[in-house]
């Protein structure tokens, strides 16, 4: 059961990771070039990462600067942040760089993030109930194939249920953390 306890605790730590990537994609109000991450760019007929065609640094909190490897490919990175409406941002070049002002968000606006980020947050808890049931689910033929005793099944099932909360808990305190940022003006 320790292989099972291994994997488990590595599933909900994959889990985390994950969640920290989507919440640092998510917009409060400062530039951040993580926002722009995910932005698939067609370079050379190719869908690409943006971070792969070019570089994206916060010059300052309202303004991130995209220099492209390749100054062809200006027009196109300008044209996907444009077109991608749930960035909701609108670029700008000089024939150089790209630059992104990022507009000050409203209260409304601020609430809709907060929204998100709850709806990650229950995908996040989603996916950590889907690996507990998993391997719950293999710990219990093993008990019935008398692999493990009642005993054993009790104390894996223990040690699962204490894992799934610590994960939660972390989960829900990246989002607290998040959303006050969020609301922060």
């Amino acid at each position: 059961m320790d292989s099972s306890l291994t994997s488990l605790k590595k599933q909900m730590q994959e889990t985390t990771d994950h969640f920290k990537q989507e919440l640092a994609k998510i917009r409060t109000g400062r530039a951040n070039p993580q926002m722009l991450q995910g932005v698939m760019v067609d370079v050379y007929g190719q869908q690409t990462p943006l971070e792969h065609a070019a570089t994206v640094n916060a010059v300052d909190a309202q303004l991130l600067q995209i220099t492209p490897y390749d100054p062809n490919n200006l027009d196109t990175i300008s044209a996907v942040i444009r077109d991608d409406q749930s960035l909701g941002l609108n670029p700008s070049d000089d024939g150089k760089v790209v630059r992104v002002p990022i507009p000050a968000l409203t209260t409304e606006r601020r609430e809709q993030i907060v929204k998100q980020v709850g709806e990650k947050i229950e995908k996040a808890k989603v996916s950590l109930r889907n690996a507990r049931h998993d391997a719950l689910d293999e710990a219990k033929t093993a008990k019935n194939d008398g692999d493990i005793s009642e005993d054993e099944y009790h104390r894996f099932e223990k040690q699962v249920g204490e894992l799934l909360s610590g994960t939660q808990d972390e989960i829900e305190q990246l989002a607290e953390t998040k959303e006050q940022e969020i609301m922060t003006v």
